[in-house]
């Protein structure tokens, strides 16, 4: 596991990197953050971006939990992003993750199942068998995947939601929280409801 590492972003999913960075007893060398609300976070000093040395490269995670902000900044920044897995989670030998990307404590990933660049599995969260999660793709704390979904690039799935087998998640939608998914939901839109409806779509990511 990777040292010395760079989180760049001072907030509350900071708070739960840290914790999962020091139960792996891996180091954090800094925490950046474009406009600090405060000096340190969990006793750690936070410093601003732009006066941040990117000249040589960072091991790095993008500690922010909005996935537009982390799409932008994967794609400006050359660090070498690395991926954070909690001992807590339980991760099946056959699961590939991508680069940046953070699975919290709890989180079951189940056989087969891709995990994209920059995604977050948060808190108690279950990906069942054969999912693919798309790149900048969230699902929140306790949400729980069936076999076989497919998360789209950028897609938060709510806290507590659900989403049967074999659904498809288009790019970019936003699932409520507790909503129960039993059909493909088309790019941008935004879900809510048991079982779940459409209220809105959104014109681009």
């Amino acid at each position: 596991m990777e040292n010395n590492i760079v989180l760049y972003g001072a907030s509350g999913h900071c708070k739960v990197i840290i914790d999962i960075l020091q139960s792996n007893h891996q180091s954090i060398t800094a925490i950046i953050d474009d406009a600090p609300k405060s000096n340190g976070i969990l006793g750690i000093n936070v410093s601003i971006a732009n006066e941040f040395d990117f000249s040589s490269k960072q091991n790095m995670i993008l500690s922010i939990g909005n996935n537009k902000v982390r799409k932008k900044l994967a794609a400006k920044l050359s660090v070498n992003f690395v991926t954070v897995v909690h001992p807590k989670a339980i991760i099946s030998n056959s699961v590939s993750i991508g680069v940046g990307s953070v699975v919290m404590a709890g989180a079951i990933v189940n056989p087969d199942t891709k995990i994209g660049k920059h995604c977050i599995v948060n808190t108690g969260a279950v990906v069942e068998h054969d999912c693919v999660i798309n790149d900048f793709a969230h699902i929140s704390p306790n949400a729980s995947l069936a076999g076989g979904v497919v998360v789209g690039e950028g897609a938060q799935i709510g806290i507590g939601a659900t989403v049967i087998q074999g659904v498809k998640i288009g790019k970019w939608v936003t699932v409520g929280a507790g909503s129960v998914i039993i059909k493909d939901v088309p790019d941008y839109s935004v879900i809510v409801g048991n079982p779940g409806r459409i209220i809105k779509v959104n014109e681009n990511e």
